[in-house]
């Protein structure tokens, strides 16, 4: 079963059990979704890697309008955002931990025979290949800055 349509069957569910703020979360990535099918470029298809971008930024966006609330002080706007971030990552695959991606990092170091900052972008590009949709790119890049010395 493909994104879009877990998303309607989601919507369904949510409808019938009357929960006004899990279905803002599910209709914020539906139609995040259909805006990016109807994109020019595209054949009104997405791909999966696509589909995580774009949950990916759904995530982001919530967490940082979060931040900026709680710095107002408007905690329970704070609070409805991070609720709609933690339904939105349901739908993500299962982040890995600091280690995991370290790991995988260390990897990528050795193959491309990193040694200093300067070799930073090569293995930035291939770990986020590698790591999308499982890790943070903050996280990735702060673990190759510090793997390589910066």
């Amino acid at each position: 079963m493909n994104l879009e349509q877990k998303i309607n069957d989601d919507i369904r569910a949510t409808m019938l059990a009357r929960n006004p703020e899990k279905l803002e979360a599910l209709r914020a990535i539906k139609a995040a979704l259909l805006l990016e099918k109807t994109k020019e470029e595209t054949t009104g298809e997405i791909d999966e890697a696509t589909e995580l971008k774009i949950l990916q930024k759904l995530v982001k966006q919530r967490r940082e309008s979060a931040d900026i609330y709680r710095n107002a002080n408007r905690e329970d706007l704070a609070k409805k955002e991070l609720f709609e971030a933690s339904i939105i990552e349901t739908f993500l695959p299962k982040q890995l931990s600091v280690e995991e991606v370290t790991a995988v990092v260390t990897k990528v170091v050795e193959q491309t025979g990193a040694t200093s900052i300067k070799d930073m972008g090569k293995v930035m590009g291939i770990a986020f290949r590698e790591l999308a949709g499982k890790a943070d790119n903050k996280m990735i890049s702060e673990i190759v800055k510090k793997m390589l010395g910066g």
